[in-house]
């Protein structure tokens, strides 16, 4: 692509440390996992980033769940990995990646141990509230198995991409269920966590709240779409954010278009400082991950380059809470942004 770098993740995942398994990409924003050494397992590179199951994941995720009817146990519930028998409804949950999190928080669940994203050891703000007090068992990156095993859970939630290698010795610990992946299929990883709970309806439901209010966001805009491009601010890296990316279906749903670089079927185009203008669109929204003296911004901010986009001179470059709009992956995150969107977008909607 002219001008910028379609996001491949080949060569920029780090393996799991003392817990042995595979991990994802700094960011947790659902980009790719590799397993130690640089290696993955086929099935695992298959839903990748650039992977040939990434764009397919929705439609191989419609025989997961469970066909038993609330509040029936056991149940066997059918996911990414195997079918598993869940005895009894779980009561002390542990979740893997910050999808996972706001979706059990959404449920009134409140998890007894949670991962943390590399860049943030302690919980999203957005979720404190809700979310009790769990105990961390790792980050996204390096699972603490002891730490998980020693809380005696008798659910793990978490991603095949994330952590297929520790699958095993997960499974040893407690009935686990994993989706495919983080990221753009958050609806239907929603929907598979709140089957093992027999919670379906409920999640259901607020799937349903949610996309009333992007409806109502895009009723009140009318014929006036404005452009919208979701800009990170990683260290080693810059990204504009496409439509296979959690961000992307939510400004879909609304919907909002998007540049013509970002209107491609993958999870973000990556871009040099000195392409920044490729980010240009009506409205520029820019999220940080982790300090910003990690990444680019301040040089990005500062250059001459930034200070012509049309975003800019009107005022319409804003900064946005990366834990929403970049880490979050579930409901939760996604009404915050829908509210970022109408306070910024359509006000009177």
């Amino acid at each position: 692509m002219a001008g910028g770098a379609v996001l491949g993740l080949g060569g920029l995942l780090a393996a799991c440390g003392s817990s042995g398994g595979s991990g994802g990409s700094a960011g947790s924003d659902g980009s790719g996992g590799s397993a130690p050494g640089g290696g993955s397992a086929p099935d695992q590179k298959s839903v990748k980033q650039g992977g040939d199951d990434y764009a397919t994941v929705i439609e191989k995720m419609k025989g997961f769940g469970t066909d038993a009817a609330p509040g029936v146990y056991p149940r066997t519930v059918k996911h990414a990995m195997a079918e598993t028998v869940i005895p009894a409804r779980p009561t002390r949950v542990v979740v893997l990646d910050t999808g996972e999190l706001d979706n059990v928080v959404s449920l009134g669940i409140q998890p007894v141990g949670v991962v943390h994203a590399d860049a943030s050891k302690s919980l999203p703000s957005y979720l404190k509230d809700k979310a009790g007090s769990p105990a961390a068992v790792g980050t996204i990156n390096s699972l603490n198995l002891e730490a998980i095993a020693a809380l005696k859970p008798d659910l793990i939630l978490g991603s095949r991409l994330r952590a297929q290698d520790q699958y095993a010795q997960l499974s040893k610990i407690a009935p686990t269920v994993f989706s495919l992946r983080p990221g753009y299929p958050w609806k239907q990883n929603f929907l598979l966590n709140a089957s093992t709970f027999g919670l379906e309806a409920e999640a259901g439901a607020q799937l349903d709240a949610y996309r009333a209010a992007a409806t109502a966001i895009g009723a009140g805009l009318g014929d006036k779409r404005p452009t919208i491009t979701p800009l990170r601010f990683m260290p080693g890296r810059t990204r504009l954010y496409a439509e296979l990316s959690f961000i992307g279906t939510v400004l879909t749903d609304v919907p909002l278009p998007q540049p013509a670089i970002e209107q491609v079927k993958e999870l973000a185009v990556e871009v040099g400082p000195e392409q920044i203008d490729k980010a240009d669109a009506d409205w520029i929204f820019y999220g940080v991950y982790g300090s910003p003296s990690s990444t680019n911004q301040d040089t990005v901010l500062g250059g001459a380059l930034w200070k012509t986009l049309g975003a800019v001179k009107s005022g319409q470059a804003r900064p946005v809470s990366d834990e929403t709009w970049f880490l979050g992956l579930g409901v939760m995150a996604a009404n915050a942004v829908l509210a970022d969107l109408k306070g910024f977008v359509a006000p009177g909607s």
